[in-house]
């Protein structure tokens, strides 16, 4: 069974730094593209960074570009975000998500196993 469980998230000050955790199980880590997405109260689900599996492509949001970092760890089957420079516009739940291939998407649907998500709140 696949799972996805996500750690690290707790309430910061705008400018403070937080690191997110995934710790992935049930499948071969290093032959998936992982990602973040991120929801807020009302608003849908956004896209916020994917790394792919082959070549450890990356790309980010717009909006967290420079301040956020993915990575992965395949001894440790884990993945990370790093988040730097924190906004309250990051405010949201966080949600590690996997793919069964390579390539990585932007697109929520695109990815078939979701963890639960783990809070930030970012005060000003």
């Amino acid at each position: 069974e696949v799972q996805l469980v996500e750690s690290g998230g707790g309430s910061v000050q705008a400018g403070g730094s937080l690191k997110l955790s995934c710790a992935a199980s049930g499948f071969i880590f290093n032959e998936y593209a992982i990602a973040w997405f991120r929801q807020a109260p009302g608003k849908e689900r956004e896209f916020v960074s994917w790394k792919s599996s082959d070549g450890g492509i990356t790309h980010y949001a717009d909006s967290v570009k420079g301040r956020f970092t993915i990575s992965t760890d395949d001894a440790k089957n884990t993945a990370y975000l790093q988040m730097n420079n924190l906004e309250p516009e990051n405010t949201a739940l966080y949600y590690c998500t996997a793919r069964g291939c390579p390539g990585a998407s932007m697109a929520a649907a695109a990815y078939n196993h979701w963890g639960h998500g783990t809070q930030v709140t970012v005060s000003a």
